[in-house]
């Protein structure tokens, strides 16, 4: 297994930033996170690979995710729709200011699969006109909290893999002008299992 550091690699992003969101209290989001705490970990590093990382995602990204998991319309979930049913708004900008303000511990890739994944997180699949991951998610993996492009480095590669093959098959729609979805539709699996890895060993 292999830790991935990309040092003095500058892209500059073509995303464009979203209206900043209202901040959230940290404090309170930590009381309020009890319930949480059985699948995604007290300070947010699950240990489950199947269940998502949340410490150090950004706070307008993780709460334009739980506003999706309450509505049940762009991300549907047997287990995430009854715990998001009951949060007020303050609630929502609570816990995402508290995930938020924690630390994402390191993950790791299979290093059998680096090297295909790394091509494809830098540089696309431009056989399949797939744009590189680097341009939205950054050169190590830490995302674009502006414009609400989540961090991937550390995050479980299977949680990884799974969201992506759920973009892929239409089972999750909380992208932006299918930005996901339309990248996704074009990956095999392979490349999927490749990149999720290596975004995983990405620090």
């Amino acid at each position: 297994m292999k830790r991935i550091s990309l040092t003095g690699l500058m892209v500059a992003t073509a995303c464009l930033a979203l209206p900043a969101w209202s901040a959230g209290d940290v404090a309170a989001g930590k009381q309020k996170s009890a319930t949480c705490a059985a699948c995604h970990g007290a300070d947010g590093n699950s240990v489950a690979p199947n269940f998502p990382k949340l410490a150090g995602l950004g706070e307008g990204y993780l709460s334009r995710q739980l506003h999706a998991y309450r509505r049940g319309e762009t991300r549907a979930n047997p287990s995430m729709a009854p715990m998001a049913a009951n949060l007020s708004d303050q609630d929502i900008e609570d816990l995402a200011a508290y995930y938020a303000a924690q630390k994402r511990s390191f993950g790791v890739a299979n290093e059998d699969l680096v090297s295909r994944g790394e091509a494809i997180y830098r540089g696309g699949i431009s056989g399949s006109n797939i744009g590189a991951c680097i341009g939205c998610h950054g050169p190590r993996g830490s995302g674009n909290p502006a414009a609400r492009f989540p961090a991937v480095s550390g995050q479980h590669a299977q949680y990884l893999a799974d969201q992506l093959m759920k973009f892929r098959a239409g089972e999750r729609s909380s992208d932006p002008n299918r930005m996901m979805r339309n990248i996704a539709n074009r990956m095999t699996d392979d490349e999927i299992q490749a990149v999720a890895s290596y975004m995983s060993g990405l620090y």
